[in-house]
């Protein structure tokens, strides 16, 4: 079977959660081929992987949102479009009135010489102004016009793109990536399969309220923008997995079908995270407190510094290790520093992208302060580690830590999103508390090997893989 991963932001550019499931899959299906179409955001990160390409990788095709500065551009071009495709072009700006078929059968048409032509066409102006005059006739043209090319711009390149030929198609989020696999059902007639970690739409709709780039009502346009994506992907998978119970329910608010969605959670190799050997030096009641992430601002790396240096005061000898790359948002990571200094706290160590076997087993108490999440892997490997959590109420996070009538008990502290005090005060607790530490440590070990096992994890997509090419 060849299976086709589609994936935005994330493999085999950027290490982090969704990449090292994507990888961990791969590599645990040596009897099934894989293509990867893979949606990254700067040309400069062509061929620049992240990770050692699993043998059963046969092929990865690069798309880059930034293609478009290459292209030449003619102003005022005039293609002679269908009503149905001007629609269908027309619609993806709409509520309710969606024709992505349309919008597909354009860019198989062989009708669109470049993204770039088409965006400063006689036909994309009027269409504009059509939708201004119907739904938005106070909002200034010029600003209409600007914000919707750049708004469908990396949609147009990422499906005006070859997709390599498979016999099922897997997104791994809906946006881009989930409007890809809509397209390559649409065009070879193949099965898709679409999981969804974290909330897209919800996460895009989250940045937005707080872009300070989006102003008034464009935040309402970008908005119902990433919603009308979010459906040509439900609408159209023939399966679609989330990793808990909660995601479901959110789902199946915003449009997917009930009878669609099925639950099959992230999964670790407990075994591998037993019996770890140290790779850093502790002196006597020293403790160590670590964050495994990448310095983003949806991790709220912010909180956590805030959060320390309460720590700090209270637990003088307490040092945090921030493990995970720092250079995917370097202007934020740059922000963090200048925190750091201006907190004036010590034993911060912004370590960068280590093994992390090698550093949990050193750790005392874990952290994750993120403002969405879906089902982290950090936290199931650390729970896999023995590790007791800090963690904000956020996606699968309440769940993981605190199960569901399991009878297990407690592996963490679970704290509301950007409250440092408390997240401070959980900490303190653990740090103070070493037979507490060492309870809900176990109880966390317990739990992912009941629940959470990544043999349980590849059976489930196994299953789903044969029941859908058959």
């Amino acid at each position: 079977m060849k299976i086709c991963i589609i994936a935005e932001g994330s493999y085999p550019f950027i290490t982090g959660g969704v990449s090292s499931w994507i990888h961990s899959l791969i590599n645990s299906m040596p009897e099934h081929q894989f293509v990867i179409y893979a949606i990254g955001a700067e040309n400069s990160q062509k061929g620049k992987y992240k990770y050692t390409i699993p043998k059963n990788v046969e092929s990865i095709t690069e798309v880059f949102l930034d293609s478009y500065i290459k292209q030449n551009v003619k102003w005022g071009k005039r293609y002679k479009l269908t009503q149905n495709e001007l629609q269908g072009l027309k619609s993806i700006l709409e509520k309710d009135k969606n024709s992505w078929n349309d919008l597909f059968q354009l860019f198989s048409s062989g009708k669109i010489d470049s993204v770039s032509n088409l965006l400063t066409s006689k036909d994309f102006f009027d269409i504009i102004q059509e939708i201004c005059l119907e739904h938005y006739p106070y909002l200034p043209f010029t600003d209409m016009f600007w914000t919707v090319r750049s708004m469908v711009l990396p949609l147009f390149l990422s499906i005006n793109h070859s997709i390599p030929k498979a016999d099922l198609y897997h997104s791994v989020s809906t946006g881009y990536a989930g409007v890809i696999g809509a397209l390559a059902k649409y065009r070879y007639q193949k099965p898709f399969l679409l999981t969804e970690h974290g909330i897209y739409t919800r996460e895009r709709e989250e940045e937005i309220i707080k872009s300070p780039w989006v102003k008034g009502q464009f935040k309402d346009i970008w908005i119902q923008y990433f919603y009308n994506m979010s459906n040509c992907a439900y609408e159209s998978a023939d399966e679609v997995i989330t990793l808990f119970k909660k995601n479901k329910e959110i789902q199946v608010e915003l449009g997917c079908s009930n009878e669609k969605i099925s639950i099959i959670p992230n999964g670790v190799n407990v075994d591998s995270y037993m019996n770890l050997k140290p790779v850093l030096n502790k002196v006597k009641d020293e403790i160590f407190i670590g964050s495994v992430l990448r310095v983003v601002p949806i991790k709220d790396i912010k909180t956590m510094l805030q959060c320390f240096a309460i720590v700090k005061k209270e637990i003088p000898h307490a040092k945090f290790f921030i493990m995970g790359p720092t250079d995917e948002d370097k202007e934020y990571y740059e922000e963090c520093i200048q925190l750091l200094h201006m907190l004036n706290i010590s034993d911060v160590f912004f370590t960068g992208e280590v093994n992390i076997m090698e550093y949990l087993p050193s750790m005392d108490v874990l952290i994750l302060s993120s403002i969405s999440e879906g089902q982290p892997l950090a936290i199931l490997e650390g729970m896999a580690a023995g590790i007791p959590f800090v963690a904000t109420d956020v996606g699968s996070c309440r769940e993981l830590l605190y199960g569901i009538d399991d009878g297990i008990g407690n592996a963490g502290i679970i704290v509301p999103v950007m409250h440092y005090v408390e997240m401070a005060q959980g900490i303190i607790k653990l740090c103070k508390q070493k037979e507490i530490r060492l309870k809900m440590g176990n109880a966390g070990r317990e739990r992912v090997s009941l629940k959470y096992t990544k043999e349980q994890f590849i059976q489930g997509y196994k299953s789903i893989y044969q029941k859908m090419v058959k």
